[in-house]
């Protein structure tokens, strides 16, 4: 199947999971995973109607934007982010998915004050609490957004986890829902209700994520087929 057909189906099942949570498939946001795919199936999605697209690789994302791959689309960083590659990211994607600690939180900071902008993140939460994963561990997620708040140019504008790779679907579907308490508890707390973007899910699960609440999904595989590593 093309792009095209792949987005076509993606969507058609986050529609269905949608009513089934008597919810609107508008409100959630499709954003194409697009790591090791080259520009031309960039076009091709972004052609197709993808919302956004994904990066998870500096290297690679900043090669397509020379190519102009993402023009027509928002640019999202989805991957683990190193500080020393901050400045590669920052003013160039209209958001970064994976802020997972303070002193990732303050290396944006300073990138975006530099450039005299507003850098919109999504704080990561490592809900599995995994040694080798980033993110903000649940306890440490409440100061996390706090101190994100008190800087000048930094957004948050929800939360973003991935779930520990060996989990079945029964465990995967309580992390969905411990991160969605999570988003609605700092929501209510520190933003005044004032978030929009809870990402979860990826293509093995984002119609599980829409039904536990999901804003925004991240789909790779299903919508560009299997990568080829090397």
């Amino acid at each position: 199947m093309s792009i095209a057909e792949n987005i076509a189906r993606v969507r058609a099942n986050i529609a269905a999971a949608a009513r089934e949570a008597g919810r609107r498939p508008e409100e959630i946001t499709l954003v194409g995973a697009s790591k090791m795919n080259g520009a031309a199936a960039c076009r091709e999605a972004i052609a197709a109607g993808i919302d956004a697209l994904g990066e998870n690789r500096v290297q690679e994302m900043t090669a397509k934007l020379q190519e102009n791959a993402y023009s027509g689309a928002p640019l999202h960083f989805i991957g683990h982010l190193q500080r020393n590659k901050v400045k590669q990211v920052a003013g160039k994607v209209s958001l970064i998915q994976s802020v997972g600690s303070p002193e990732l939180l303050e290396e944006i900071e300073k990138a975006a004050a530099r450039l005299e902008t507003v850098q919109d993140i999504l704080l990561e939460v490592n809900i599995g609490e995994e040694e080798a994963k980033s993110g903000f561990a649940p306890a440490e997620l409440l100061p996390g957004a706090e101190a994100a708040l008190e800087k000048e140019h930094v957004r948050v504008l929800g939360l973003m986890t991935i779930p520990p790779a060996d989990a079945d679907r029964e465990e995967n579907l309580r992390y969905f829902d411990k991160v969605r308490a999570l988003f609605l508890d700092m929501n209510e707390k520190l933003f005044h209700n004032s978030l929009q973007v809870l990402s979860m899910g990826m293509s093995g699960d984002y119609e599980d994520a829409v039904r536990a609440g999901a804003t925004m999904v991240r789909v790779g595989t299903a919508i560009f087929g299997s990568r080829h590593y090397t």
